[in-house]
């Protein structure tokens, strides 16, 4: 069973290769970096990795975003959205969190931030945070945005048998797809790349 402790020791390594271990779960071919090119500036956002214990697992929240929305409808993804300037990227992490899912900003202890990453469909930046409550929350979903909370145990991420590849056409780019299949659902893209870093960093705590 994975701890608080582990998490923290997780996120202070020093010289992780963290964009290896984001694209080991990337649907690729994939540009690392936004393409210079590319006229005007991404969109800037930020999503909040919250854990929590619950019995005797360390377990992580997931949305279902809800059909009707116009970026990534259905998705599986992380509580988060565009930072709202002038405030900092971890206070959209935070307000997010509390306004699709219902956790007040002043019960999450943020522990830091993962790496960020780039988007190329929607052109958004990402920016990932990892959030800590000492016990199980009460979630209060926006229905607006958040079609289900999903609860879903750390432990999970680690068992071969829901990681698979296919396939997929994306924007008429056929594209090797990795991702995880939980809760009846496929989990990839920037949510799976995310959690893949998460996955490296407690691995090499082993290592």
């Amino acid at each position: 069973m994975f701890t608080f402790n582990d998490i923290i020791s997780a996120l202070n390594l020093p010289d992780f290769d963290a964009h290896t271990a984001q694209l080991s779960l990337a649907p690729m071919p994939r540009p690392i970096r936004r393409p210079t090119k590319r006229p005007g500036s991404p969109r800037i956002g930020a999503v909040m990795l919250l854990f929590y214990p619950w019995g005797e697992h360390l377990t992580f929240v997931l949305t279902r975003r809800v059909a009707t929305l116009r970026a990534h409808s259905g998705q599986i993804s992380f509580p988060g959205g565009r930072q709202d300037p002038p405030e900092s990227l971890a206070t959209t992490a935070l307000r997010e969190t509390e306004e699709e899912i219902g956790i007040p900003q002043q019960q999450i202890k943020l522990l830091g931030p993962l790496t960020q990453l780039y988007i190329p469909p929607s052109d958004f930046e990402v920016h990932p945070f990892v959030g800590w409550l000492d016990q199980r929350p009460i979630f209060r979903p926006n229905p607006n945005e958040v079609d289900a909370v999903l609860e879903t145990p750390l432990e999970a991420l680690f068992n071969p048998q829901i990681q698979f590849v296919e396939q997929r056409d994306i924007n008429g780019l056929m594209m090797t797809v990795p991702y995880f299949h939980l809760h009846n659902s496929k989990v990839w893209g920037a949510t799976a790349m995310i959690l893949g870093e998460m996955i490296g960093r407690l691995q090499a705590l082993s290592a």
